[in-house]
């Protein structure tokens, strides 16, 4: 907890930051809770992530997000990783400790799993198996929140297929990869289908993919929150699916991070959810 002397500041470095939703959902944190203290932007180039993160304990701050591109690049540069960052190889959430050194830790894999318990409450990751699509930081938080929940088969599927089998190596015999232009065929059994690349973002291509032969009864979740229904869960939404968007990953896996810099434990509400897809809806004007 901050002292009667202490300011709070905590921020977000990326190359580009501007898209980045993090500085509006802190904020709105901040002014919910009555803390005063704020969380802001920082572009911080690839060559100078080094110096801004030994500047962090100098300038002031309880800590940093980390997005595209220094997630895995900054790892060489704190003292400190959790072990399930280093399972996952990146790191998003950086805290300033007391004495100055930084410790590294990410929060993917815990906003991946709130998100899909609290929009799917009964579902059994254990149960039937599950195909992810991509393979990079993303899907690998997504196969450590499963493996670590129970899930028994995982089936990875990237347009480069040798970033598959890295997962294979990594994870062990849980994780399996097929080549991407299987992906429809390898739906047959899934009760979970995970789209973790950005293909279906705006701006993107769209995701190509024929989900006939995926059952009913499973469940379709798009880690892409802008648009928040992409073309994957409108099609699966269609035909009986139930979804789950990516906007809630975003939301959940920011409550660590603040509960560390700020001391209060955040509520991801309706009305948050509401107030940042508004946000989302301006960016797109």
């Amino acid at each position: 907890m901050k002292t009667a002397n202490i300011f709070p500041i905590a921020g977000v470095m990326g190359w580009p930051v501007t898209h980045s939703l993090s500085p509006k959902l802190h904020n709105y944190w901040l002014e919910e809770n009555n803390i005063d203290g704020a969380y802001i932007p920082l572009a911080v180039q690839p060559e100078n992530i080094e110096q801004a993160l030994v500047s962090l304990k100098t300038l002031g701050f309880m800590g940093c997000n980390l997005t595209i591109p220094h997630k895995a690049l900054a790892i060489k540069y704190v003292e400190e990783i959790t072990p399930l960052a280093l399972r996952i190889g990146a790191i998003n959430t950086i805290v300033v400790q007391k004495n100055g050194s930084l410790k590294g830790d990410n929060t993917d894999a815990f906003g991946f799993l709130k998100n899909l318990y609290e929009q799917i409450p009964n579902f059994d990751c254990a149960h039937g198996s599950t195909i992810i699509l991509g393979a990079g930081g993303a899907a690998r938080a997504v196969c450590v929140a499963l493996i670590d929940a129970g899930a028994r088969e995982i089936c990875v599927l990237n347009r480069s297929q040798d970033r598959g089998e890295k997962l294979v190596s990594d994870f062990g015999p849980i994780v399996s990869s097929k080549s991407w232009e299987l992906r429809g065929s390898a739906l047959k059994n899934a009760s979970l289908l995970v789209n973790t690349t950005s293909l279906g973002m705006r701006g993107q291509p769209n995701l190509e993919i024929d989900i006939s032969l995926l059952p009913v009864n499973a469940v379709v979740y798009d880690l892409v929150y802008s648009p928040l229904m992409t073309r994957l869960l409108i099609s699966a939404g269609a035909r009986g699916n139930r979804v789950v968007d990516g906007l809630g990953m975003l939301l959940h896996q920011a409550r660590p991070g603040f509960f560390a810099w700020f001391g209060k434990e955040p509520e991801v509400s309706e009305r948050l959810r509401s107030f940042v897809k508004g946000d989302l809806l301006e960016k797109i004007k």
